[in-house]
């Protein structure tokens, strides 16, 4: 089968990430895969096995700028009619839809309403308008039931029309990656959190608590600098405790090494970073945000949520986490079942056999 998939750039994002390794799985399953971005830009290369396009070098973000790109990707397609086209990202999707492209699928990789109620009541009202008038006609594939209740509930979209399939892990070659070499990771124990900074990954939170927890462990950042986030950092008194270590395209050794990952949102829509934590046999704790957490961390692992936005909260998990033994493999076993790649592929194979 032909697969088009398409997003705005490799830039290091989590939805991104986890569309390029679909691209890479059904590229080695032997299916032709076409991955298409905006713009040539990012920090992950592009997936192994397929033919890999950017429609513009800098495209616009406005008005003009999607048609532009969608008359790009329109020519682009005509010349190889794909038997699914799955678009991520909500500019990419609008500009695949401009496009009027056959057998387009969108994937909706965060929780929108979330999104939406931390902006001003006009601008909400807007974007609300636009994800109805955008998601209401076309087939939808969620990354989670969280997502997908929350398509139905906050935009009013009708189940049948939602999918859900999980992003897909390959445990060995998490579990390889994470044994390579890494002199630049800390030495002396340390606590992770990975992501980028901005409001909704809340490293006000967790620079709060963690100052409040007051452990001797090390909090190591993988995100690149910034100067807001140096200065949070330094109003906790915090900048012989905390390492900005920049991003990383293989997180996995910082991971693997780890006594705690810790990931403090206040929406996601399944978080990567969770299930490549505990593929990595690393303690997590998550607030227990909308949405993917919840569905993540079964079982025994439960315990490892905290409610969103309390520092206290946040910084007793964090003391527990690091007391407590770690999780038995069973728990952690049942826990990433659901998101084996074998499973998302088969079910992205499924999708294009049905549309087809």
């Amino acid at each position: 089968m032909k697969f088009a998939l398409f997003t705005t750039n490799l830039a290091g994002g989590g939805a991104e990430k986890a569309l390029a390794k679909i691209a890479g799985g059904l590229a080695a399953r032997g299916h032709e895969v076409n991955f298409i971005v905006c713009e040539d830009a990012g920090k992950y290369p592009p997936p192994a096995g397929c033919r890999f396009q950017a429609l513009a070098a800098r495209p616009g973000r406005g008005w003009l700028g999607k048609r532009r790109l969608a008359w790009r990707l329109n020519r682009l397609l005509a010349s190889n009619q794909p038997d699914l086209l799955v678009s991520t990202l909500p500019f990419a999707d609008e500009v695949a839809a401009l496009a009027k492209a056959p057998r387009h699928v969108c994937r909706i990789a965060n929780t929108l309403s979330a999104e939406i109620a931390r902006l001003p009541a006009a601008k909400a009202q807007r974007r609300t308008a636009r994800y109805r008038a955008l998601y209401g006609a076309r087939p939808l594939v969620a990354v989670s039931q969280g997502v997908a209740a929350d398509l139905q509930a906050a935009f009013d979209i009708d189940a049948k029309r939602i999918g859900v399939i999980g992003n897909p892990f390959n445990f060995a070659a998490i579990r390889a990656l994470a044994a390579e070499p890494c002199p630049e990771r800390p030495r002396q124990p340390y606590i992770l959190h990975v992501g980028r900074y901005a409001a909704q990954k809340r490293h006000d939170l967790l620079l709060a608590a963690y100052a409040q927890a007051d452990l001797p462990q090390q909090l190591v950042l993988l995100t690149p600098p910034d100067t807001n986030l140096a200065t949070l950092i330094a109003q906790h008194g915090l900048q012989h405790r905390v390492l900005v270590a920049d991003f990383q395209t293989n997180p996995y050794p910082w991971m693997a090494a780890a006594e705690l990952l810790v990931l403090c949102s206040d929406h996601e829509g399944l978080p990567n970073v969770l299930i490549e934590a505990l593929v990595c046999g690393t303690r997590v704790i998550s607030t227990d945000c909308p949405s993917g957490p919840r569905e993540i961390l079964r079982g025994e692992l439960v315990h490892g949520l905290v409610p969103c936005d309390d520092v206290a909260a946040l910084a007793a998990a964090m003391r527990d986490a690091l007391a407590a033994p770690k999780p038995g493999s069973a728990a952690v076993d049942a826990a990433l079942a659901p998101y084996a790649a074998e499973r998302a592929l088969d079910a992205w194979e499924a999708l294009a056999r049905e549309i087809c």
